[in-house]
This record gives structure tokens, sequence and C-alpha cells, in this order.
């Protein structure tokens, strides 16, 4: 395994630890909901990283279903937010 694509998983890993704090403690709604974003930018980033060291092409699929679910998301809580109806 390369030394630099494992201390690149761990430092990912760790900055989801940090997220997921955000994410249970966050003062606010909106500052959850960025904290969410991050966490699944960091997690497309460990499917990527994943996928080079394994050779799994498969692995980047789920990271890509995941960042369009989490924009899927992110578009409604901020409808959601903002007052208006889903369907506007």
């Amino acid at each position: 395994m390369n030394i630099w694509l494992d201390t690149l998983l761990y430092v990912q890993i760790a900055l989801s630890g940090l997220c997921l704090y955000r994410i249970i403690r966050g003062p606010s709604i909106p500052d959850r909901m960025v904290a969410i974003d991050i966490f699944g930018i960091l997690v497309v980033g460990v499917c990527a990283i994943i996928t080079v060291q394994t050779g799994k092409k498969y692995i980047i699929d789920i990271g890509i279903a995941w960042i369009i679910l989490s924009f899927i998301g992110t578009i409604t809580l901020a409808k959601y937010l903002s007052g208006k109806k889903l369907n506007e």
C-alpha cells in the first residue's frame, strides 16, 4: 500500500469524525446542514481513496450516489428553511 494514500484516508476519517461532532452538537440547523454537506464530500473522498487503493471501481459509484442524495437533501432543507413548498 502507498503510505500517502493511507495517510490521506486516516485524515479523511478524522475529519469525518469532526463533522459528525458538529452535526450532533451544532448550534443551529444551518450549521448542522453545512456539516452534513462537508461530511458528504469527505465520504466521496474516502470512496475515491479506497477505489484507488483497491482498484474496485464500483466503490466510486457509491460515492456518486451519496453526493447526489446529499445535494437533494440540501436543496430540500434550504427550501424548507426559506418557508417555500417543495413544488415551488
